[in-house]
């Protein structure tokens, strides 16, 4: 049986997984996504915000400052990652912004990839 929290798992994970040479793995109990390093995260509620899941994912501190101020009740500050520049992203409602979310995580993506992977693919995966 599938929970309500599932759906925005499987979302994230399609996302994330469509990158070139990401992999996923768990770590502190939760799906992390990583290919040198991790790029993105998953949370039940159980961090971050109590009972909302989020992705948290990789980001300049200058870009999570404009996410969070602009629009506070999608964006957060998530724990432990949030001093170094991570966003937080609520994405357990109707109105998640997927494609925007996938900016994001292709952002991160490209923080976290060895720079010969990166000149290998400049671009989004076709169709993502």
């Amino acid at each position: 049986m599938s929970s309500p929290n599932d759906e925005p798992l499987t979302s994230l994970r399609q996302i994330c997984l469509a990158l070139p040479e990401a992999r996923e793995v768990e770590a502190w109990g939760a799906p992390t996504f990583r290919v040198k390093t991790m790029f993105a995260t998953y949370s039940d509620g159980t961090y971050g915000v109590p009972d909302r899941c989020s992705a948290w994912v990789k980001a300049r501190p200058v870009d999570q400052e404009l996410l969070v101020k602009a629009d506070p009740g999608r964006f957060f500050v998530p724990p432990y990652v949030g001093a170094k520049g991570w966003i937080g992203v609520l994405i357990d409602s109707s109105d998640t912004d997927w494609d925007e979310l996938k900016n994001l995580i292709w952002d991160a993506w490209r923080m976290s990839v060895p720079k010969k992977l990166l000149e290998l693919h400049p671009d989004p995966p076709d169709g993502w």
